[in-house]
């Protein structure tokens, strides 16, 4: 009797020794998802929006909803995410579908992404090479058609709830409003040259953010008043502008061309203008989230998590900022400069067709180097070779925040932003990230 007992026991020992193992291994399959797949992606949908013009407003918007179907499943997963429902603005409570089964939910969560983003980009049909690539590599990994077919499934049933939740942002209703035009008063924005193009999302504001209270939550201080008194504020940021290359370091004219990231530079050929390929800023500051996600051996579930929360920074800051942008209104050095100073002088960059307080760069920028500190350390040393695709050299850095604040600076080295702008812009950055970092609770 005791014999037969102790037969069981070791039987028993036995089967959970195995099932153990099978756990184990089942998890370990979960490391075949390289953290550099996310890198890839953000790369694609940057080419896409290269071709498509996107805008960086509406660049943010694409990356958020992206991210978020792709957190939204490995939440579901792994209990070390938090749970969005009832943390994000509206944001909904979503389930796993029971009748889905036998599917490997990283790899749902990356074809959630792609497949997100495919429905949202105008020319997204275009992600069909990375997401066919993906299959072959994790076929040639071990993972079964059955396996790839299921987490497709998952995919795709996450990915239809995540695109009717962007759909209820608002963003689909701004077509319906008046075509925007300027003012015609001094002090006020006009558009610039060469192309004198129309102002850029005017009514960005009346969508729907992730994490604030209304578009205004963080209104900055006025900007310096207009004025054409040689002792007034505004006149002294004037003539900072005006005397660029002077009292700029050596190395001005580089960083300029570094955080320029201006989807709507035209170079003027005489009767022909060519529009030149160049990263959205949101993009820029998820190719570094990647970078450091790689030198910190982040996880691919870790990597889509920080990716998300930068990303979802980055819309709330696009939001704040151009609700001030359309409220003051501020007009650009360029064409200050030229009415009241200098009929001849240009800026080292091309001036972006929007209005000119607060700085975006400096907003969006301070925004997610905030949520890349609180998840990797304040002083997190990289190097950035985002920009090495568009010819331009890597830069090192020793922190987030010392990127943001030359991303910030950059403008005024280019002479498209005042000095007010940059550093109100930075404070709104820093709230806006800061009321993310609260709300998500992480």
């Amino acid at each position: 009797y005791f014999m037969m007992i102790k037969k069981h026991l070791l039987y028993l020992a036995f089967v959970i020794l195995v099932f153990t193992s099978c756990e184990n291994e089942k998890k370990s399959e979960h490391q075949v998802l390289h953290n550099n797949q996310v890198g890839r992606l953000v790369n694609k949908m940057g080419d896409i929006m290269l071709h498509d013009v996107t805008n960086p407003p509406l660049a943010a918007r694409f990356f958020s909803y992206t991210f978020l179907a792709g957190y939204e499943i490995l939440s579901q997963n792994d209990s070390s995410l938090t749970k969005l429902a009832g943390k994000l603005n509206k944001y909904p409570a979503l389930s796993k579908p029971d009748s889905i089964t036998g599917y490997d939910y990283q790899v749902a969560a990356y074809l959630a992404m792609i497949e997100t983003a495919s429905k949202m980009q105008p020319t997204g049909a275009n992600l069909k090479g990375l997401r066919d690539a993906f299959v072959d590599s994790c076929l040639a990994k071990g993972c079964t058609q059955e396996t790839v077919d299921n987490s497709q499934r998952y995919a795709s049933a996450i990915s239809r709830e995540m695109l009717k939740y962007a759909k209820t942002d608002g963003y689909n209703k701004i077509s319906n409003f008046p075509r925007y035009s300027p003012i015609e008063k001094e002090g006020y924005w006009f558009p610039t040259p060469p192309a004198f193009l129309g102002a850029v999302e005017p009514y960005f504001n009346t969508i729907r953010s992730f994490s604030l209270d209304s578009s205004n939550e963080f209104k900055p201080v006025p900007p310096a008043p207009f004025s054409t008194d040689k002792k007034s504020a505004f006149y002294a940021q004037m003539q900072t502008n005006y005397h660029e290359g002077k009292p700029f370091p050596a190395d001005s004219l580089l960083i300029a061309a570094y955080w320029d990231c201006n989807p709507f530079a035209l170079q003027d050929g005489g009767h022909l203008q060519v529009g030149l390929k160049k990263i959205s800023p949101g993009a820029h500051w998820l190719g570094i989230t990647g970078i450091a996600c790689g030198k910190a051996g982040k996880s691919f579930t870790e990597t889509v998590a920080i990716h998300t929360m930068v990303a979802i920074s980055l819309m709330d800051g696009f939001l704040a900022c151009w609700d001030e942008k359309y409220r003051s209104n501020r007009i650009r050095p360029e064409t200050a400069i030229r009415k009241y100073l200098d009929t001849d002088w240009k800026p080292l960059l091309q001036t972006p067709p929007f209005p000119e307080y607060p700085s975006g760069h400096s907003t969006i920028s301070a925004a997610a180097a905030t949520v890349l500190t609180h998840y990797l350390g304040e002083n997190f040393a990289y190097t950035d070779t985002v920009e090495v695709k568009f010819g331009l050299p890597t830069r090192n850095f020793t922190s987030f925040m010392q990127a943001a604040d030359e991303a910030g600076i950059s403008r005024l080295y280019g002479g498209i932003h005042f000095i007010d702008a940059i550093t109100n812009g930075r404070t709104q950055g820093i709230q806006v990230a800061e009321k993310v970092l609260k709300r998500v609770g992480d």
